[in-house]
Parts: C-alpha cells; structure tokens; sequence
C-alpha cells in the first residue's frame, strides 16, 4: 500500500511538473512596476486555501494520515503576471489528531516549479445529527520564490455526511494573504483577502486507502482539488 501510495505521489508530481512553468522565473518576465501584484497574490492564496477542506476524519495519535493534493486553479483575467491559464502545485499532507482534546493537526508543504512552502493547522470536528458532521479548521503557510516571499492565513469551515464509502461535503473558507517582492529596483508588496467556496467528495474504497475531489469558487475565477492518502 505505500509502494502505491509513492506510485501516485511520483504521478502527481510529475504531471504537474510537466505540464506547470516555473513559478519564480514566470513572475521574473511578467512582472512589472505596473503589474496587478494583488489580483496574483489572490491567486496564489486560492490554490493554497483550496487544500484546507477536508472532513477532518484524521486518525488518533500515534494514528496517522499522509497523502498529495494536487491544486489547479485558473489564473483571473486581472491577474497580468502569471502566464498560464491554471497554477497547478502538488502538496504533501500529513495529518493526525491530538487524544483527549480531539483536535487535529495538519502539516503540509511543496518544493515545485520553482516555489515552497511549508505550513500547517489545526482542525475541530463535531457531530450534529448521526449522519452529519461539522469541521473547522485555521491555517497559515509561508511561501516563496527567487522574487517574492507570501504568507497565507486561513478559516474554513466544511459539512459532510458520511454515506457508505463516500462522504460529499459542503465548505467556505477565507484567505488572506501578504507577498513581498525582491531582488527588484523598487519592490512592492500587496495585502489582499477573499471568500472561498467548495463542494467535493471524499472516497474511501479501502481501510487504509482515501481520496478526494474538489471544485472551488471565488470572486474572480475558480479551481479544482483531488487528492489521495494512506492511514498508518
């Protein structure tokens, strides 16, 4: 099962590698003092914010989760830095939750096409009716390429009901972000935020095995999610 698990990891990786332009270099030819630096920071949020929905059924410690997300979101027709049409960025996602105060603990990251990050959150689940459950989670990540830093902080707050080995869930979210440019004569930086909505189904065909599908919307543009993990 984890030789399958980094089968599908390698996957991952290697079609959005080949298929994604290199993060850093593209905002290096398209940026300008004139560039709309908030409507990519935007973007650059939305395919990070994307990963936070999940219907936090992580394992109990020492339990635990790992799995790749994979987020492809349509750049916004104001966004006039980035020249493909989608941001496509592979995650590692690792989750587990604390006993006794049952809180989950979510730690991700990415080091792709020319962009990293490393962050994490935290994750609260509770039970309305037998069949419906409610999760909220907060998140923050620190990102960068040769020419900018971000930070990215986030709310959501997802639905789902479990029916047989399927579990639809039902999420908005918020993201705000920061972006720093450097390496630049006159670096600038911009602060923006935005509402985030999602629909998506988790699978779980397996004990051990997971996966999930996503479609996201915000105000500008949207983005699809899917990904695939093994409990341990």
């Amino acid at each position: 099962m984890k030789k399958f698990l980094l089968v599908l990891t390698a996957l991952f990786v290697t079609g959005a590698s080949a298929y994604a332009t290199n993060m850093g270099d593209d905002f290096r030819a398209h940026y300008s003092a004139n560039s709309n630096l908030s409507a990519y920071n935007r973007d650059l949020t939305a395919t990070m914010g994307m990963i936070d929905f999940n219907t936090g059924n992580a394992k109990t410690f020492p339990a635990a989760s790992l799995g790749v997300s994979l987020s492809v979101f349509k750049t916004s027709s104001n966004n006039d830095i980035s020249s493909d049409s989608y941001v496509v960025q592979p995650y590692l996602v690792a989750e587990t939750k604390i006993p006794v105060i049952d809180v989950g603990v979510v730690l991700r990251g990415t080091d792709l096409n020319g962009y990293k990050s490393i962050g994490g959150g935290l994750t609260y689940q509770m039970s309305v009716l037998d069949f419906l459950n409610l999760n909220f989670g907060g998140f923050y990540d620190r990102g960068s390429t040769e020419w900018y830093t971000n930070d990215h902080y986030s709310l959501s707050a997802v639905a789902s009901a479990g029916i047989l080995i399927f579990t639809p869930y039902l999420g908005v979210g918020y993201d705000y972000g920061t972006i720093k440019t450097r390496g630049f004569a006159n670096n600038r930086s911009s602060s923006d935020g935005q509402l985030r909505g999602m629909v998506g189904l988790n699978m779980s065909p397996l004990p051990l095995l997971s996966g999930f599908v996503g479609y996201t919307v915000t105000k500008d543009s949207h983005g699809f999610t899917g990904g695939i993990g093994l409990s341990f």
